[in-house]
């Protein structure tokens, strides 16, 4: 007998009153347009109320560390189970959260050399680089060490007498030492010098030399141009300097490989213990697939069980696509999609069962050649007893539910109910957005347009490139494409972009954390309001701010009162002065065009297009927003609700009107329903036919059979990518017997 999760009365944002049962220990897909109510069901309806029940078991101590999670606006959530929600937020963490310590695998690894390394350094905790037991002394485990490089202080073309050294904030005194010391020849360029001179430049100290200065002889302490800098600013605290010499001072501070561990972060008896010839730190920096095989071939006795442990681990990195990342590589180096799959890892790993397992979208940043990996994943979890519920948007997966529930049929206030619920096989034959996109693929483009010129790439050796040089076409419409790993990211935003400093970078970082920060404001279609409203009324612009003159001073223009109920959560409450519109009684009886600025606060985009067709510089704005699918937004709307697809776009939205600039999109279909994909084609080609040029890093083959060109890297992740398989056209990449794009694409 099937058990259900059951909500009855769902009313969280845009939801009407929906009743729902979502079957127990299957696998279901929610899908729908971006801004349908997906995640007020998921997210903001059952993940909560999951949460909210299980801190609730905490001892008040404890619940006033963790996150307050409000109860959602339900008649009834029943039978719920524990939630674990893998979402697509950034691994942070800093330099000491890597990939080994957040799937935990880096301990499995500590725990083998504390019984199997010879020589032995002690127990795992003596090869962790996070305790002072482990870790280098000199770097306190963090493998870098802030230092200044001597690239930037020498003129190697010049002699000491030329001025060849050339820090700007010594004095002449500092420079003139150099001269004077009677270590060098004077006249022989830095070029010539030898290893031996050139470390006694740069590093030399605590060496006396006599000077003659003002007809007198005095005695001097020598130290090289960077043991000098280092002695003085690095060594020192950086706050106990001028303001002056700190801004002249801290950009040639960088951080550099720790000069006694090289950047492997351990002290010198971890290092020292090996199995089968490597340490500790060399396993941890080859990429997974290739440890793989080192681990497998330890066949010490008294290691079996943990060898068994780490071979489960890494084996379910290479099953998710992640084969070519090292366990070294710092989180915050990961993309998001990486994040996610990381964190999947760490949950398959777990003997919990009859949880509630909630994914966002975990295809983003995939090649399709890698989601039947993503599918079987999702499957083991529900497979091990689990309730599996996705929120997605591609098809391969869709197609992997076992249940699925549609939501819609538009997004914002025309969204909100429950347009589907049942199989794959059935979706198909309804007539729900939804269902009629799933088979419909855009055609592949065959009059592509003519570049107007090149942008260069020379010899780009980021990360995993293999020198590679590329010629990016102007005027056009170009794709990078690959898989996971492939070098995609690395090509554009580590070498473009230093290449190209000019171009609009439009990826899917957060546009605000502040509920004060809504659409109006960011997009700066506030200004055009507020200044509308006072020249109508011929009062100041600063009462139409609510944070400013014009805001309600019981809650400070906020619109909600948080009201301490002690060793209960803090209650929040629409204010009672204001009823939540955020102004002052006498702001509102100010109207423009018959509404008062709460009034248009609260209309969708496409509300506020319609009221205001005559204010040309108002529309502007607001049609910009319209173009990128985000008319269902109210604009008062605090930014910090906007999932990473709506970020992108309302970023894209404030950078429609420049012409003739480089626009670079990190996955602009992420969050997109099948049915916007053609619409975002449209706002693209526009901006590409205004003469602007685009480039697009992106998997998705509708995006990728209508572009002018394609760059495509591989042929595999990691160390086995890094190459350009493929430059050229969308017909011809079909014909590319190399690119795994390619194969898709046919």
């Amino acid at each position: 007998m099937t058990e259900f999760i059951s909500i009855r009365g769902a009313r969280e944002n845009n939801l009407k009153d929906v009743t729902l049962q979502i079957p127990k220990r299957k696998l279901t897909i929610f899908t729908g347009v971006s801004g349908s109510g997906k995640s007020s069901i998921v997210f903001d309806t059952l993940a909560t109320e999951a949460q909210r029940q299980l801190y609730e078991n905490f001892s008040l101590f404890i619940r006033n560390f963790l996150p307050k999670y409000p109860q959602p606006d339900a008649d009834a959530i029943e039978n719920l189970t524990m939630a674990v929600i893998v979402d697509q937020k950034r691994l942070g963490g800093g330099s000491h959260s890597t990939v080994g310590t957040v799937t935990d695998i880096h301990g499995v690894l500590r725990l083998l050399f504390s019984r199997v390394g010879k020589p032995s350094a002690g127990g795992a905790i003596a090869y962790s680089f996070n305790d002072p037991r482990g870790a280098c002394p000199d770097c306190n485990g963090l493998g870098k060490k802030v230092g200044v490089v001597s690239d930037d202080f020498l003129d190697m073309s010049k002699s000491l007498n030329e001025g060849a050294v050339q820090v700007p904030f010594f004095n002449d005194w500092d420079v003139q030492a150099y001269t004077l010391s009677g270590f060098f020849d004077n006249d022989k360029k830095l070029s010539k010098f030898t290893k031996d001179e050139m470390e006694l430049l740069l590093h030399g100290k605590d060496r006396k030399f006599k000077a003659q200065f003002g007809g007198k002889t005095i005695n001097l302490t020598y130290a090289g141009v960077i043991a000098k800098i280092e002695r003085s600013y690095v060594q020192r605290d950086i706050k106990t300097l001028s303001e002056r010499t700190q801004k002249a001072v801290m950009p040639y501070l960088k951080p550099r490989e720790c000069p006694s561990c090289k950047g492997a972060r351990l002290n010198p008896a971890a290092l020292a213990s090996k199995i089968n010839g490597h340490n500790i730190a060399e396993l941890s920096s080859m990429e997974v697939g290739e440890l793989l095989k080192v681990v497998r071939a330890i066949k010490e006795p008294k290691a079996g069980p943990i060898v068994n442990a780490l071979v489960e681990r890494l084996q379910a990195i290479v099953d998710i696509g992640l084969e070519y990342l090292s366990l070294d590589r710092e989180t915050d180096t990961l993309s998001g999609g990486e994040s996610q799959r990381v964190r999947m890892v760490k949950h398959l790993g777990s003997s919990l069962v009859d949880v509630m397992y909630i994914f966002d979208e975990p295809s983003v940043g995939l090649h399709p050649r890698d989601v039947h990996r993503l599918n079987e994943l999702l499957g083991k979890l529900r497979d091990k007893g689990n309730t599996v519920i996705v929120v997605e948007h591609d098809p391969a997966v869709i197609e992997a539910a076992d249940h699925i529930v549609d939501v819609g049929p538009g997004a914002g206030r025309s969204g909100g109910t429950i347009v589907f619920e049942g199989t794959y096989e059935k979706l198909l034959k309804s007539d729900t957005l939804t269902g009629r996109h799933l088979t419909q693929a855009l055609p592949i483009k065959k009059d592509v347009r003519k570049p107007t010129g090149q942008l260069r790439i020379k010899n780009a050796r980021a990360n995993n490139l293999k020198s590679i040089s590329v010629d990016i076409p102007k005027g056009v419409l170009t794709a990078v494409t690959g898989v996971a790993g492939s070098g995609k990211s690395s090509l554009i935003n580590d070498v473009f972009l230093v290449q190209h400093p000019d171009a609009i970078v439009i990826d899917q970082s957060a546009v605000g954390t502040s509920t004060r920060s809504n659409p109006a404001t960011y997009t700066g279609v506030m200004d055009d309001l507020r200044k509308a409203f006072a020249s109508a009324n011929k009062v100041d612009a600063g009462l139409f701010s609510f944070n400013s003159k014009g805001a309600c001073e019981a809650c400070n223009g906020s619109g909600v009162v948080y009201t301490d109920l002690s060793f209960l959560d803090a209650f929040k409450s629409p204010c009672e002065v204001c009823q939540g519109r955020r102004f002052k009684d006498d702001v509102l009886a100010y109207k423009l065009d018959g509404k008062s600025i709460s009034d248009v606060l609260a209309m969708t985009v496409a509300q506020a297009v319609e009221l205001f067709q005559k204010r040309k510089e108002i529309v502007r704005k607001l049609q910009a927003m319209h173009d990128v699918g985000l008319a269902y937004l109210t604009l008062g709307q605090p930014l910090s609700t906007l999932s990473g697809g709506e970020c992108q776009r309302i970023k894209l939205a404030s950078e429609l009107h420049k012409d003739g600039s480089v626009y670079v999109m990190d996955e602009p279909t992420t969050g997109l329903h099948m049915s916007d994909i053609t619409h975002l084609m449209g706002i693209i080609d526009r901006l590409v036919d205004g003469g602007n040029t685009v480039i697009v890093i992106e998997h998705n083959l509708d995006v990728i059979r209508s572009a002018d060109w394609i760059i495509d890297l591989g042929p595999e992740g990691g160390s086995k990518g890094g190459e350009v398989i493929f430059e050229g056209t969308p017909a011809e990449l079909v014909k590319a017997k190399r690119s795994l794009t390619g194969q898709y694409l046919r």
